[in-house]
């Protein structure tokens, strides 16, 4: 199995980066001495963003650079016409001297922007970088501050490492803000018993990023497989890889309740097709168009999605576990590519946390319950053992009915340790990997229909941040972080707490890094602090650049372990308070409101 080319396959090309050499206008040896150090600091930083970044389908990151250096507002309005067309989505402003603040900065209200003020004495840039930050806060459009902590000569077109880490950070979430702009958030049915997170709030999806909302019946899944609406040939292909490769996994139901070898081989036909069905719903299908289904065809141009199942599908047909669980894999039949964003009971809002976790990782996502805290006391009542190591202070268990992605059984590696890869780099030995570590088990009784769910245990030792947006009356969307790793613990213990709940579903043990202050002075307190029932798991400790990320978007922090000295936001948020920067982040985001007015 090989990894499929890198593509776009949603409407509208990839985002670029724009980056501003700006300059001191003045003629007569002051513009004409800084235009070659301005020009070459503008390219290494071009070529920076270029080698380092990846946009999450793989392909590469182009930058635009503006034709001249920018010395005054004619050149200003130049360089955003220029940019406009080249579909620039954030820009990133350059200089090693004075300029003219308001004749130069980037006054775009929707893009996300930065300014690099060179840290010299020659022609200080540090200077024209806080006058600027001055125009950008007086006109309410927030600029993120880059400022190198050590002095560089003038000629030193070098990057430093503080500098090109906030360039770097800065760029993958400007991307990420850029990226969602304009596609579609798939409503595949309603409300998945009860649940609020489940309701599509269209003011969210549109001020706060720029996205339009699609809705489509779940009877539309059956009117395509009553109908043969996908594609025949790749249905074959895919039904014979899943028998291939997706081992079944043992029956929990009673007797009574389970179903025949007939009504299984059936069910696995039809979890397939709901799995074409749904990506061709979201991205479309050529295919289909030359079938007779031009409007099939076309899609709904869905950067993400979310299937209702529970209950009005579940009670009469196999559930979405396969589908979503496949989907939001980095491969199925046609090999190694990159994740679905499909988010089980139709959880819109957990599904836009996958969707930053992944824009920002280019790795899957691991969708799931934030089901139960065991403390170490309570486990050793209910199984007589200890927990150990990272695990002693106590463990969250993060588990639902099936969705998770199979790249979060952590069968994938990075110098020898488990991880979530993007799918550019991942094996056919790990693609395996993950497939083997993973069965499926009959669905559990509530499942009235039948189904498949997949059941694994995440290895342990990943480090992995858990995040989730929540949206509050009055106040709007605020998002919860929490880093911290995947653990393991003795199999006998774990069959206990499986067994508790229900063992045939996937499991990631979880501990929060503690800072022993607020929410996380212990693991209860982060379980006891989650403001949902469901969280994404992203590979690595994202939390810093899902906080840039939050600020672009104006969507405040309400709980966080991230160091101070990693956290980077617009540097008019100092002016709301340094001394509580939770509270400063809340008190910036209600004036400035959503980014998408």
């Amino acid at each position: 199995m090989s990894a499929t080319a890198a593509s776009n396959r949603l409407i509208g090309d990839m985002p670029k980066i724009g980056i501003r050499p700006t300059i001191d206008g003045r003629r007569g040896g002051i513009r004409e001495s800084l235009e070659a150090i301005t020009m070459n600091l503008a390219n290494q930083v071009a070529q920076l963003l270029s080698e380092k970044l990846t946009h999450s389908n793989g392909l590469p990151v182009q930058c635009v650079l503006a034709d001249t250096c920018i010395g005054g507002v004619a050149e200003a309005a130049q360089t955003a016409a220029k940019f406009e067309r080249a579909g620039v989505g954030l820009t990133i402003t350059v200089t090693p001297s004075w300029c003219y603040p308001m004749e130069t900065i980037d006054t775009n209200p929707s893009i996300p922007k930065a300014i690099w003020g060179f840290n010299g004495t020659e022609r200080p840039g540090a200077v024209y970088l806080a006058a600027a930050n001055s125009a950008h806060n007086q006109k309410g459009l927030p600029v993120f501050s880059i400022y190198g902590s050590d002095v560089q000569d003038i000629e030193d077109s070098s990057i430093p490492a503080d500098v090109e880490e906030k360039l770097l950070r800065f760029a993958k979430a400007g991307l990420a803000v850029a990226t969602m702009r304009g596609k579609s958030y798939l409503s595949l049915g309603s409300v998945s018993m009860g649940i609020a997170g489940c309701i599509a709030d269209e003011s969210f999806f549109h001020s706060y990023l720029g996205m339009r909302n699609e809705y489509v019946d779940m009877t539309e899944f059956v009117r395509r497989m009553d109908l043969g609406i996908y594609d025949r040939h790749e249905f074959e292909r895919a039904l014979q890889w899943t028998k291939e490769n997706c081992k079944e996994g043992a029956d929990v139901n009673p007797e009574h309740l389970r179903r025949t070898s007939e009504e299984k081989k059936n069910d696995w036909e039809t979890v397939v097709k709901m799995t074409l069905i749904a990506r061709d719903l979201m991205i479309g299908n050529p295919i289909l168009d030359r079938m007779g289904y031009g409007e099939e065809a076309l899609g709904h141009n869905a950067i993400a999605a979310g299937f209702q199942g529970q209950r009005q599908w579940t009670d009469h047909y196999p559930n979405g576990d396969f589908m979503e669980a496949i989907l939001t894999s980095s491969f199925d039949w046609n090999g190694i590519r990159e994740v679905y964003i499909m988010s089980t009971e139709n959880d819109t809002l957990n599904a836009v946390t996958m969707l930053f976790g992944h824009l920002l990782t280019g790795s899957a996502q691991i969708f799931a319950d934030v089901r139960t805290f065991w403390s170490s006391d309570a486990v050793k009542r209910v199984t007589g053992k200890e927990l150990t190591g990272m695990a002693h202070n106590g463990i969250i268990h993060l588990i639902n009915s099936g969705p998770a992605t199979l790249d979060g059984t952590g069968r994938q590696s990075k110098g020898g340790q488990p991880a979530m890869k993007p799918f550019w780099e991942i094996t056919a030995d790990e693609v395996q990997a993950c497939l083997d570590a993973t069965t499926w088990c009959p669905a559990v009784d509530f499942f009235r229909g039948g189904g498949f769910s997949t059941d694994f245990q995440t290895l342990g030792g990943m480090p992995v941040t858990m995040a989730r947006i929540n949206l509050i009356q009055g106040l709007g969307p605020v998002l919860q972080i929490a880093e911290g790793y995947t653990v393991d613990i003795p199999e006998d213990i774990h069959h206990v707490l499986d067994q508790r709940t229900n063992p045939t579903w996937p499991t990631t043990w979880f501990v929060p890094s503690l800072t022993g202050e607020g929410v996380f002075k212990d693991v209860y307190s982060v379980m006891n602090a989650w403001g949902s029932n469901h969280c994404a798991l992203s590979y690595g400790h994202i939390g810093d650049d899902l906080i840039t990320l939050a600020s672009m978007l104006r969507i405040p922090v309400n709980m966080h372990n991230v160091a101070e000295e990693r956290i980077f936001r617009p540097s008019a948020w100092k002016a709301f308070g340094t001394a509580g920067l939770e509270g400063a982040d809340y008190r910036a985001c209600h004036l400035l409101g959503p980014l998408y007015k």
